[in-house]
């Protein structure tokens, strides 16, 4: 059977038991212990598929209930094969399918604002008011985090790590009592919150989701913050003002290559000479990449993750200055680990307001992300960018890490 020799390949360590469609089993590897997983395949075109294309033909799969895995979770099956194949890839055809879709996406996808905001409403906007339930059973209660936490230590809970991460990048972004702030890419408003609370200073967030920015005009109200923040359904490119900080997190990913250079004037154009500016994003150590099939067509359409030299090349042509860059690795995968884990406790409440097939879709998202962030390329960059080398102290790690 095609996809048990390539599953008895991958493992070169520990194993797994697999089942057909026929009920042969077969066992790939070396399984330990006394209940190794079994993975039962309930489709017989599952055998060459899972060949040919694995990236996208086993989320499919599993979505649809043609795969069930047993004796274990899908994360704990997922860190098993990723464990196993480290930063290479599963198959040669599947790589290629990869390439083939990433020449077709350069070609075709480009992220003018009226695509930028379908695909940002797409995710964030998923099921309208259904949405905003689901969002509020995985994330942090306090400031509704959907990026990745700072984690000082294994025992934090996801809102202290998620606190951690916001006063990690309020004192990078060294600010002062009066100043005016950008976010770009706001999200539910926990950054522009803290970043008002804790300097007394103006902040004004922007996002192209409609359900974020009406939930964070409400809070606003709610945390009697509404003299200091403002908060405009808004594309980057068409925003207008000037700023003493400008602070991105979470929102780069969605830029698109083509754009890069055009966010990087943006910036530069709504900065003050003196100012400073924090972005925070997730990306790859690796030269650049084609991305997930299945993450691409699910769930962020018109994404990508840059390597790099995606971000520095462009960046260069536009006047900014790189201060400082700082790599997280190994925080993202605790954070998707969490919000993993309070996602299927609330499991059977999730699919009441979706599907089955929605809960299996979005189980994988975060339980392959979470592998991806452990076993292979993805880390979180932070790059602290000025327009003149006097815009920070020249104890700059200094006041970051006092």
């Amino acid at each position: 059977m095609l996809a048990a020799k390539l599953l008895s390949k991958i493992f070169k360590e520990d194993g797994i038991i697999l089942i057909d469609h026929d009920g042969q089993k077969y066992i790939c590897g070396e399984p330990k212990g006394k209940k190794p997983i079994v993975l039962k395949l309930l489709d017989k075109n599952l055998n060459w598929k899972l060949v040919l294309n694995p990236d996208l033909s086993f989320p499919e799969a599993y979505m649809d209930g043609k795969i069930i895995i047993e004796n274990g979770s899908l994360s704990e099956f997922l860190n098993l094969i990723f464990k196993n194949i480290g930063r290479q890839e599963i198959t040669t055809s599947g790589y290629l399918f990869k390439q083939i879709l990433q020449i077709w996406r350069y070609l075709s996808n480009y992220n003018f604002p009226l695509k930028s905001r379908k695909d940002i409403q797409h995710h964030y906007d998923v099921g309208g008011e259904k949405g905003e339930k689901l969002y509020d059973i995985f994330l942090d209660e306090k400031h509704r985090q959907y990026s990745c936490a700072y984690w000082k230590n294994n025992s934090e809970t996801l809102e202290q790590a998620q606190q951690n991460k916001l006063n990690h990048i309020i004192t990078k972004l060294n600010i002062k009592p009066g100043q005016k702030v950008l976010d770009i890419g706001c999200g539910w408003g926990g950054m522009t919150f803290e970043i008002a609370r804790q300097k007394n200073c103006e902040v004004v967030g922007i996002s192209l989701s409609k359900n974020q920015i009406n939930y964070c005009k409400k809070k606003a109200k709610e945390l009697n913050l509404d003299n200091q923040v403002k908060f405009e359904l808004a594309d980057y490119r068409e925003f207008r003002g000037n700023f003493d900080r400008i602070v991105s997190v979470g929102m780069f990913e969605h830029v698109g290559v083509k754009f890069y250079k055009t966010f990087f004037k943006q910036v530069n154009n709504l900065l003050k000479n003196d100012g400073l500016a924090l972005l925070h994003t997730i990306g790859s150590i690796d030269k650049p990449q084609p991305g997930s099939p299945f993450i691409t067509k699910y769930i962020f359409p018109g994404g990508v993750v840059p390597s790099y030299s995606q971000i520095i090349k462009p960046l260069e042509q536009t006047g900014l200055i790189v201060s400082d860059v700082e790599t997280l690795i190994r925080h993202y995968d605790k954070t998707l680990e969490s919000w993993l884990k309070r996602f299927l406790e609330k499991r059977s409440e999730i699919k009441d307001l979706f599907s089955e097939k929605f809960v299996r879709c979005w189980e994988f998202y975060l339980s392959s992300c979470a592998s991806v962030f452990k076993y292979r390329d993805l880390v979180v960059f932070q790059l602290q960018l000025v327009k003149s080398f006097d815009a920070i102290p020249s104890n700059r790690r200094d006041y970051i890490y006092s």
